[in-house]
């Protein structure tokens, strides 16, 4: 169950306890607890250093997007398509880097959903967006009018199939004018997103402040352990998002102890082909956020090896996603990347049981929480 950022303290912040963690040589218990003293450069460095600058970049990457769809709409090429769709490609790059802070003005006004309806189970969404087609609805040919239908037609999912799917060949002439109409107002709607995003994150007084001043008046985090807490939250809940929504969905490695086939059509973005390129710029974006946050400094002296086994993970991962390249489709009809998607699966695995138990446990979570288990 996904909580509202602002009761994260709750539901997390409270297990810190100071509680003995993994017993030591000899069978002796060493009590484990945040380093509390680094905790507020810790998290403005997570702001500052990763959480702003990337919606800036989202900011960037959609308004490019927009400029690209308008040239598409105003002069339908081959050459413009091709832009078009290099200009999502770069979206959704940029959006699996920055995805990873679901919270906050994220769960606002449906922002999340908005910008990217997924999974989507029963193809609800897709029936929505082939309808609009269709029926060249014209209400949804505004950007202004999006906000107010379906999620699931407003957001990337929508502009993939838009700019892939069943009839897209027509955007390169002059058969395709609705359809471009439609997707010019969803890369303008994204814009818009984007748009909101940054500018909740850079008001001085907003949450970036609470994020960087814990403490008994912060309607967030009453002290440092909170914040601390949904800090490594963000890292444990992504990369169980990465697990369970963005792998498993296409490729579970064996279905009761049979080798499994793959299911390329329930990947994310399948008809881009950008299934493992976004992927790779999630671990890349957690990362990138671990390092730049300086979250070792939260460990005990004694325990900053962890940090570094979490570091050798997210290379090794990094490293793998990147080697898989084109449709997923190819990769699992491949023996090769196949073996290369097990590798994944089985060290994401592990990444999580890192952070979740071996990073939390030292820094004070008490004995038996689980992150992934939602406890």
């Amino acid at each position: 169950m996904r909580l509202p950022f602002a009761s994260l303290p709750l539901a997390l912040g409270l297990i810190f306890l100071g509680a003995p963690a993994a017993a030591q040589e000899g069978g002796a218990l060493s009590p484990r607890v945040v380093e509390e003293a680094a905790v507020p450069s810790v998290m403005t460095q997570a702001v500052d250093g990763f959480i702003i600058p990337g919606y800036r970049d989202l900011a960037q990457a959609t308004n490019a997007l927009s400029e690209a769809s308008a040239a598409l709409c105003k002069s339908p090429s081959e050459a413009a398509l091709e832009a078009a769709r290099s200009a999502f490609s770069d979206v959704v790059e940029t959006w699996s880097t920055i995805e990873i802070i679901r919270l906050g003005p994220a769960l606002e006004q449906n922002r999340f959903e908005r910008f990217l309806f997924y999974p989507d189970r029963k193809s609800t969404g897709l029936k929505q967006v082939q309808a609009i087609l269709a029926n060249k609805d014209e209400s949804a040919a505004r950007a202004e009018n999006l906000k107010g239908k379906s999620v699931a037609v407003q957001g990337l999912g929508a502009l993939e199939f838009v700019l892939y799917g069943t009839g897209a060949e027509a955007l390169s002439g002059e058969n395709g004018g609705f359809r471009c109409r439609y997707g010019l107002a969803v890369s303008e709607n994204l814009r818009s997103i984007a748009g909101e995003f940054l500018a909740e994150w850079e008001k001085p007084d907003g949450i970036q402040a609470a994020w960087k001043e814990p403490g008994p008046g912060n309607p967030l985090f009453r002290d440092n352990k909170e914040a601390a807490t949904a800090l490594l939250g963000v890292l444990v809940h992504s990369v169980e998002m990465i697990k369970d929504q963005r792998l498993r969905p296409f490729y579970a490695g064996t279905v009761d102890g049979k080798p499994d086939k793959g299911h390329p059509k329930l990947a994310i973005y399948w008809r881009s082909a950008n299934t493992m390129p976004a992927i790779s710029a999630s671990f890349s974006a957690l990362h990138r956020l671990f390092d730049t946050a300086g979250m070792e400094r939260l460990l005990p002296a004694d325990s900053r090896s962890i940090a570094g086994s979490i570091d050798f993970l997210f290379k090794a991962l990094i490293a793998a996603a990147d080697r898989i390249e084109g449709p997923v489709g190819a990769a699992l009809a491949d023996e090769r990347q196949r073996a290369t998607l097990d590798f994944i699966a089985l060290n994401t695995a592990d990444l999580l049981d890192r952070l979740n138990r071996e990073f939390g446990g030292s820094i004070g979570l008490g004995a038996g929480f689980s992150f992934a288990d939602g406890d």
